[in-house]
């Protein structure tokens, strides 16, 4: 699309549609358990942003806004043909995505699942981000030591497997990924909340918030206020698990099936 190159992947079903929204920086490779367990019941598209797995930009800035972002999620919508009972499941900053998709097309989307969602970035986040800004990236170690800080900040619960993937992950980013992630930690630090780009009255989705008890980055009483910020919104708070959610631990995905099977 333009000057995009945006690669996905349909898992066809006679069920209602679920689209999937990345965080930044992972790929459509994060969502491989929930395919596993809702692929039967439900129709459902994967796929990556630029400068996210295999997207691509093919011309012009290397950064992409969140209104560029919000066509890339309609432009996919398009070409795989959902239009059934949509629910739009994010993490982290694919919420932010989600939430003004869902605003500027409240008619298209039937239920948001959002995990990893506050309104603004807490002072733990904006410490790792600067921590993160403070290291020289001319070499392999520095990257890893990114990677590293990242992980021992708002990453504790991950398996080993994970961390290592994440490791991997920064030390073989092209330059192009790497200065978005940095643009990406820029724009977190400058938006004052998500209510100043996204009007989240216009929402009509059903809404859940979905967080880990143990997430060091997303304050609770800033998931209450975004709650409030949103109609319909209900917030689910998960035990014994942190930002990353279902990435930590498996069981987390039985939340996902109780908020898909709530016909209320």
């Amino acid at each position: 699309m333009g000057r995009f190159v945006i690669p996905y992947r349909l898992y066809e079903n006679e069920g209602d549609h679920i689209v999937f929204l990345n965080g930044v920086q992972q790929s459509m490779a994060m969502w491989q358990s929930f395919i596993s367990r809702f692929s039967h019941q439900y129709r459902i598209v994967l796929f990556d942003f630029p400068n996210q797995g295999k997207g691509r930009i093919l011309s012009g800035s290397h950064s992409v806004t969140l209104d560029e972002q919000v066509e890339i999620l309609w432009q996919v919508l398009k070409a795989t043909r959902v239009t059934r009972d949509l629910t739009l499941c994010a993490a982290s900053w694919g919420g932010v995505i989600a939430v003004a998709f869902a605003s500027k097309y409240p008619h298209a989307v039937k239920r948001l699942m959002l995990a990893s969602l506050g309104s603004k970035a807490n002072e733990k986040m904006i410490e790792t981000i600067k921590r993160g800004f403070e290291i020289n990236m001319e070499n392999m170690e520095n990257r890893k030591e990114i990677a590293d800080t990242l992980i021992n900040s708002f990453g504790g619960n991950l398996p080993m497997s994970v961390r290592q993937k994440i490791i991997n992950q920064f030390c073989t980013m092209s330059e192009e990924n790497l200065r978005s992630f940095y643009e990406h930690g820029l724009s977190v630090m400058s938006t004052k909340e998500i209510s100043n780009v996204v009007h989240l009255e216009n929402i009509k989705a059903k809404t859940t918030l979905i967080n880990g008890q143990n997430d060091t980055i997303i304050d609770l009483e800033d998931i209450k206020f975004l709650a409030s910020q949103i109609p319909n919104c209900k917030i689910k708070i998960i035990k014994n698990v942190g930002h990353f959610l279902h990435l930590e631990r498996e069981e987390v995905l039985d939340s996902y099936q109780e908020i898909l099977s709530d016909n209320n």
